[in-house]
């Protein structure tokens, strides 16, 4: 309700004719809504193309195209269109109006339809579309959301927005627009589309109908489109033993992926549908068509029911009156007589021969052979006791599977729903498990080399990898940590190991040795460490150096707090020199030069004297008697001046 009263369409008249009264449903390339032709007093069904494609003339000439087809089709099964135009911004078709509900939604809430129920909405569909495929028109776009189920039991195929001339069949690009899960291979394969990819498109949904699924699933649309050109569509009864056969042979022939295989048109596939029906004896309820009102409904109406079955009700349609004489009714009973007569002569041949049929169906016919149950998920015990149960004996296999447990089935041969001779024996599959393989060493790979072996091995591997700081280079393997599956203690895998499939895997990985910063200056060692994503201790150490300059590191720290390897992210403490240590002047007034030389130079200071001091023999003969300066601190290898006399 909310979304309606937002919708500004709502209760407006368009193009002055049109009253706009619901909104009925929304799709990729336009809105519906329940309107009233003002001019003939008639509800109709208004298609207006969305606002933001009004202006693409791909689009608009995709909705005039969509009209100008319906139009040229006169059938009882194919949707009316009456009306094609512009409104300003708006661009509009008028439609018949159908109230009702989709094949989309009667199989949501049926799941899976009858026989009966499947051939009689798949013989209205031929036929709609067989007179398409005589006027020369390709519909594209066959699936169960274009085929309406009209409350008073029409059953309608619309929507020919994406048909096209039989003779323009090429479809590449944005043109392929059809719902992927109906798209026949060539198609996929080549781009191409004529009256056979909707036959395909049928018997996707016929199969769909008996089966209550569609044939191909898959996560992505690729997966889906790639089955559809590779596989051949398997037989409904594999998954509804209550199909027939016929009805088996005619999803097989309508699907081929060769188009030359398939039924040349819609009126070829329905030709055979009819003598299926006549095989079976299933008659399509013929759907009243009630003359269009002003919006209500009267006279016969002809409902779907749940099971598949169709009433006509009318209890005021008129009676034909019959006018005979009395020797026309004589004609008549003796007519009825002689047709009793050879009725019940039929009756009692049929009888026979049916009596013959059944014993021949269930003695060595197909009412002989058993269904295989199906047991893939089940325990193996299980499994051998739904066997037995169906008259089956049953042999084992095993294969690894990384989704089903050891010990359950995954399938079997013959697989579920084949039908097989009684006493024959089945091979039920086990599963061992989740695969073990041995991978060889990983360290020093790069980070992708490694990826791939694991990938390879069906493990789950981590997106992100965890980074230590090495000697080995950059960007290469250091280990990998494995996670078994089943649960217990991570295990190194860097040299090599054993892996079980879906075990977890964590890549760790090299990021060089942590920079070494010795010798430069603080700001510069600073900036060097943060650009490999550590950090500083902001309260560095000082020391005394007499190599390094003043200002400059040291040192740093060497491990890691916690020990281990360094990461990204670790605190790295430095040590800055404060220059060299100054030292004490020692007092050496009173000795000899040689002495006091020595004093001097074992606490890494130099003298500095009289020239006549050094002559041979006056190192022992000189005395000091004054030094400059006497105290104090004098930093490394500074120098003292000493005042010599000769000793005598």
């Amino acid at each position: 309700m909310n979304t309606a009263q937002a919708d500004p369409l709502i209760g407006r008249l368009v193009d002055g004719r049109y009253r706009v009264r619901a909104r009925i449903a929304r799709g990729g390339m336009a809105t519906v809504y329940v309107a009233t032709d003002m001019r003939l007093e008639r509800r109709i069904a208004l298609k207006v193309m969305h606002a933001h494609l009004s202006d693409d003339s791909a689009f608009q000439s995709r909705f005039i195209q969509e009209a100008r087809s319906a139009a040229r089709l006169a059938d009882p099964h194919v949707v009316n269109v009456f009306d094609q135009g512009q409104d300003g911004d708006l661009a509009y078709l008028v439609m018949e109006y159908l109230p009702g509900i989709t094949l989309r939604e009667l199989m949501r809430e049926q799941k899976r339809l009858t026989v009966a129920q499947t051939i009689t909405i798949m013989d209205a569909i031929l036929a709609g579309l067989a007179a398409a495929h005589r006027a020369g028109i390709v519909h594209r776009d066959v699936k169960p959301e274009n085929v309406l189920l009209a409350e008073d039991g029409r059953i309608k195929i619309g929507d020919f927005g994406l048909a096209r001339a039989t003779t323009a069949n090429t479809a590449t690009g944005a043109q392929l627009l059809g719902t992927i899960a109906y798209l026949a291979p060539e198609l996929v394969t080549r781009g191409t589309a004529d009256a056979r990819s909707d036959i395909y498109a049928l018997g996707i949904m016929l199969y769909e109908m008996l089966v209550g699924e569609q044939p191909y699933k898959g996560e992505q649309p690729m997966q889906i489109a790639f089955q559809h050109a590779t596989e051949q569509v398997p037989r409904p009864s594999v998954r509804n033993p209550g199909v027939p056969e016929q009805l088996d042979e005619l999803v097989l022939w309508a699907t081929d992926k060769s188009p030359d295989e398939r039924p040349l048109n819609a009126q070829e596939m329905l030709d055979r549908l009819r003598e299926i029906e006549r095989e079976l004896g299933v008659t399509p309820v013929p759907t009243a068509t009630v003359a269009p009102s002003s919006g209500h409904d009267s006279g016969a109406v002809t409902k779907i029911l749940p099971m598949g079955t169709a009433v006509i009700s009318d209890p005021t349609a008129p009676v034909a009156a019959e006018s005979v004489d009395n020797g026309a009714r004589l004609r008549q009973r003796t007519a009825r007589r002689r047709a009793r007569g050879a009725l019940l002569l039929s009756l009692v041949l049929l009888l026979a021969v049916a009596a013959g049929g059944v014993g021949w169906w269930f003695g060595s016919g197909p009412g002989s052979l058993i269904a295989v149950p199906t047991v893939a998920g089940m325990p193996l015990a299980d499994a051998e006791k739904a066997m037995a149960a169906e008259n089956l004996k049953s042999t084992t296999t095993t294969k690894s599977d990384l989704n089903v447990p050891a010990g359950d089935v995954i399938d079997s041969d013959p697989g579920a729903g084949e039908r097989v001779e009684k006493e024959s024996t089945v091979t039920l599959i086990v599963s061992s498990g989740p695969a073990k393989h041995t991978i060889g060493a990983l360290a020093g790979l790069t980070e992708s080399a490694a990826r791939q072996k694991l990938d390879a091995n069906n493990l789950k591997v981590d997106k992100n990898v965890e980074e230590y700081f090495d000697k080995l280079g950059p960007n290469l393997v250091l280990n990998v940590r494995i996670t078994p599956r089943a649960g217990g203690e991570p295990y190194a895998c860097g040299d090599g190991c054993d892996v079980f499939e879906g075990d977890k895997a964590q890549i760790q990985v090299s990021l060089g040795p942590v920079p070494g910063v010795v010798g430069k200056p603080l700001d510069e060692a600073k900036q060097i460490l943060e650009s490999a994503r550590l950090k500083v201790n902001p309260e560095t150490r000082q020391d005394w150096s007499d190599t390094v300059a003043k200002g400059s590191v040291i040192a740093q720290s060497a491990e890691r707090q916690g020990g281990g390897s360094w990461r990204p992210g670790d605190t790295v403490t430095l040590t800055v020199s404060k220059g060299p240590q100054p030292i004490t002047v020692p007092n050496v007034v009173g000795m000899t030069l040689s002495k006091a030389k020595a004093k001097l130079e074992s606490v890494g200071l130099k003298a500095s004297y009289q020239g006549w001091g050094d002559l041979p023999g006056f190192g022992d003969l000189a005395t000091v008697v004054e030094q400059k300066p006497g105290d104090g601190t004098l930093p490394k290898g500074g120098t003292v001046k000493l005042t010599l006399k000769l000793q005598g």
